[in-house]
């Protein structure tokens, strides 16, 4: 697909004085001091095309993954980006003109976005390791409530393991699985794929 004029292929020098800048601010609410590689984005959309729908993005920055997501084939309008930090999400809003750019909490997200319909997949850049079990377990009820059926929650993380713990996983009917690793980041982060279990193979694990 060729680039449009609104895609941001490279990571400019600017994009990464604003993540440095907004990590020093909040180092507990960015994920990284810089914005992630091309080959993350690559591997964290590998599984969205054009045929996916409407995706939802949470903690999209300064825009990696949804211009990876464009490329990939999924129209503008059919982006909602979810961004809390307010210089990012004013950024996403001029590069993004056509699509929906939500400063919100992502846990709180179908007060929102009800009635709007369903999403195909989502793509979250959210730093779920330091955050606490019940924030984790609201956005990804959240999100999948408002997700297909047969939908899928792509999330990356620089840690060894799932970001969310078996006991969420099994509390939400969920399971996780890691479908790539990428040294080419900074740091080198893995992608897990989380999606609805079959019927009937639900566990129920003691409140979290």
């Amino acid at each position: 697909m060729p680039v449009g004029p609104q895609m941001n292929t490279a990571c400019p020098s600017s994009d990464r004085v604003r993540f440095l800048r907004a990590w020093l601010q909040n180092p507990w609410g960015v994920a990284s001091v810089t914005p992630s590689s091309r080959s993350l984005a690559q591997l964290i959309t590998s599984g969205i095309g054009a045929d996916t729908g409407r995706v939802l993005e949470l903690g999209p920055g300064t825009g990696v993954f949804t211009d990876m997501l464009l490329e990939r084939g999924v129209s503008e309008p059919d982006l909602t980006l979810v961004e809390m930090q307010g210089g990012f999400a004013a950024m996403l809003k001029g590069r993004y003109p056509a699509a929906s750019v939500l400063m919100v909490d992502a846990a709180r997200l179908g007060r929102h976005l009800e009635g709007v319909g369903k999403y195909g997949a989502t793509v979250s850049g959210l730093p779920l390791l330091s955050m606490s079990p019940r924030q984790v377990m609201g956005i990804l009820r959240s999100c999948f409530q408002l997700m297909d059926a047969h939908a899928s929650f792509y999330q990356f993380t620089y840690g060894p393991r799932c970001p969310v713990p078996p006991r969420i996983l099994d509390r939400l009917g969920l399971t996780a699985v890691r479908i790539g690793w990428t040294p080419n980041n900074l740091p080198p982060a893995a992608v897990y794929r989380l999606s609805r279990r079959p019927a009937g193979r639900v566990r129920r694990s003691p409140s979290v």
